[in-house]
């Protein structure tokens, strides 16, 4: 079940370029939306935001957003992140309304956990996958997907098929797709295994940030 956290916001009247300002103010920019709410401008307290950022995860954390001014929280789940460039600091988020009834697709990241036996007798765990895509009930989000990787001996694998998902999880990714291998030492020195970071949650929303924003 996704982790259930709060954070607090304001509205937004500073928007666009001009919104970067608010930086200097310890003040984080940002922009909700959803299919069944008027897109909204808001503006987060930089400490709270970090604060939440040490236990949320993109795409999976649900989060209630109490924006000053409304009645009940939003359920949101946070869609993206920027960063600036040179120091790192985040700069602007997307959070995405979702309704608690409907399910949604997202990216979960992958922990591998247990040693191979395999790596005992000389093979090299190769990893495949980091993430796989999900779809779930907003309350069933796992904030990550465990892969046990201590029964693979060298030439076996994991594969998507082979997982058993947490309940009320459907995983997508194609059901042959391998996560995880012990090769033996030869083999694993001529493999070359290329691994995509998605920084951004696909399938979740349409608008980008730029969009909502106008």
């Amino acid at each position: 079940m996704s982790t259930v956290a709060k954070l607090h916001a304001k509205p937004r009247e500073v928007i666009g370029k001009s919104s970067h300002r608010l930086a200097g103010e310890g003040i984080v920019p940002a922009v909700v939306y959803g299919p069944e709410i008027d897109t909204m401008s808001i503006s987060i307290d930089r400490r709270e935001l970090e604060r939440l950022m040490h236990d949320a995860t993109v795409g999976a954390t649900l989060v209630d957003l109490v924006v000053e001014g409304h009645k009940s929280p939003l359920h949101v789940i946070i869609k993206e992140i920027k960063h600036e460039e040179v120091k790192g600091a985040v700069q602007h988020v997307d959070f995405w309304a979702v309704k608690m009834s409907s399910t949604l697709q997202t990216v979960v990241g992958i922990t591998f956990v247990g040693s191979a036996e395999g790596e005992r007798s000389g093979g090299v765990v190769m990893h495949a996958l980091r993430e796989l895509h999900v779809e779930a009930l907003p309350k069933d989000l796992p904030e990550h997907i465990e892969v046990d990787l201590s029964s693979l001996q060298v030439g076996d694998s994991v594969t998507v098929g082979s997982l058993t998902a947490p309940a009320g999880v459907t995983v997508l990714d194609d059901p042959d797709a391998v996560i995880a291998s012990v090769m033996a030492p030869t083999a694993a020195e001529e493999e070359v295994v290329e691994v995509t970071e998605v920084t951004e949650v696909p399938e979740v929303g349409k608008e980008s940030a730029a969009e909502a924003e106008e």
